[in-house]
C-alpha cells in the first residue's frame, strides 16, 4: 500500500521518517492516505527540513480531524488559537529562565482529560536548544503487551478519573488554571485499557493527567496509577527523538505516552508549534 512514501525507522517497534516529502506541496489526497496508514501502523511520523508555516500547520492537521482549541489560551498563537505555542522567549526575544509547559516535562497523553482524547499531535520545530529539549516517547502497545496476565486483567476492568486542574496544580502551582478555564474541563473517566480504533490493538492508557481510579479508595488508586505508570516506562519501549530545526514530528497520542527533556531555560531559547487533532472517546 505504502508505493510512493520512503521511511527508515526511528525504533525497532514504532516510528517512521519518511523521506523527501514536502508538507506544504506534497500533500495530496493519494499521498496523505498513505500519511494516515504510516501514522496508524507506526506511531510517529517524522518529516524533516519542512519551513512550516502556522496556515500550512493548521492545514496539516485538520486531515487528522477536528483540531483542539487549548484550555490553557494564554499559549494560543496570535490568529491561530489552534496552534499552542511552547516558547522561552520574553517580549525581547531573549530567554526567560522560565519554562513555558512544565507539565511536559512528565510522562502523559495530550488531551487525555478530555471526553474525545487527542488522536494525533503535530510539533514544529522553530528554534532548537543547542543541548537538551528533545521529546521521549514510550510505546503503551509494548507496556500493555509486557504485563503479566494478572495486571492484564485487573487493569482492563478499571476506569481512571483524568483531571487537566490535577496534573497543572502537580506541575504549575504557581500558574493554576483560573475558574473559567477549569470549567470548561471538567474530569473526565476513561478505561485504563484501550483498543486503538484503527489497528484494534491494546494500550495502557494512563499518564500524568490520570488522578484516581473510579470505584476505589482515593490513596489506593493513586497508589494503583503510580504502580503502573512505573510499569509502563520500560527503556526497551523509549524512543528519545533530537529535534533539528525545521523538524515536523506527528504522533498517535492512542498508543504512546511522551515527555519533554530539560533544557538551559535561562542560556538557551526554545521556540516549538503543537497543534492537537482531536480523536474519539476512549474504548
Amino acid at each position: 500500500f505504502l508505493m510512493s512514501l520512503q521511511f527508515k525507522k526511528l525504533h525497532q517497534n514504532f516510528g517512521v521518517e519518511i523521506i523527501n516529502f514536502n508538507l506544504s506541496k506534497d500533500l495530496n489526497n493519494n499521498s496523505y492516505k498513505e500519511i494516515l496508514f504510516a501514522f496508524n501502523e507506526y506511531g510517529i511520523l517524522l518529516f524533516r527540513s519542512q519551513n512550516m508555516s502556522i496556515e500550512n500547520q493548521v492545514i496539516f492537521g485538520r486531515k487528522f480531524g477536528k483540531v483542539l482549541i487549548h484550555a490553557v489560551n494564554q499559549y494560543h498563537a496570535e490568529g491561530h488559537p489552534e496552534v499552542y505555542v511552547l516558547s522561552n522567549l520574553d517580549d525581547k526575544g531573549n530567554p526567560s529562565g522560565k519554562h513555558p509547559d512544565q507539565g511536559s516535562l512528565y510522562w502523559h497523553t495530550d488531551g487525555s482529560w478530555r471526553k474525545n482524547t487527542g488522536q494525533a499531535t503535530i510539533m514544529v520545530a522553530d528554534i532548537i536548544p543547542s543541548k537538551g529539549g528533545e521529546t521521549q516517547f514510550c510505546c503503551m502497545e509494548n507496556a500493555y503487551a509486557s504485563l503479566d496476565n494478572y495486571m492484564k486483567q485487573k487493569s482492563s476492568e478499571l476506569s481512571a478519573v483524568h483531571n487537566l486542574d490535577f496534573s497543572r496544580n502537580r506541575r504549575h502551582g504557581h500558574d493554576p488554571l483560573t475558574k473559567e478555564q477549569k470549567n470548561k474541563v471538567p474530569p473526565v473517566t476513561h478505561p485504563i485499557v484501550r483498543s486503538h480504533p484503527i489497528t484494534n490493538r491494546k494500550s495502557l492508557f494512563l499518564g500524568d493527567h490520570a488522578e484516581y481510579i473510579e470505584n476505589m479508595d482515593y490513596e489506593k488508586g493513586r497508589e494503583f496509577i503510580e504502580t503502573l505508570n512505573k510499569l509502563a516506562i520500560n527503556s526497551k519501549y523509549i524512543y528519545t527523538h533530537k529535534y533539528v530545526e525545521g523538524d515536523v514530528l506527528a504522533w498517535d497520542n492512542r498508543r504512546l505516552l511522551h515527555k519533554g527533556m530539560k533544557y538551559d531555560t535561562a542560556k538557551e531559547k526554545r521556540v516549538m508549534r503543537r497543534t492537537t487533532i482531536l480523536g474519539e472517546v476512549p474504548k
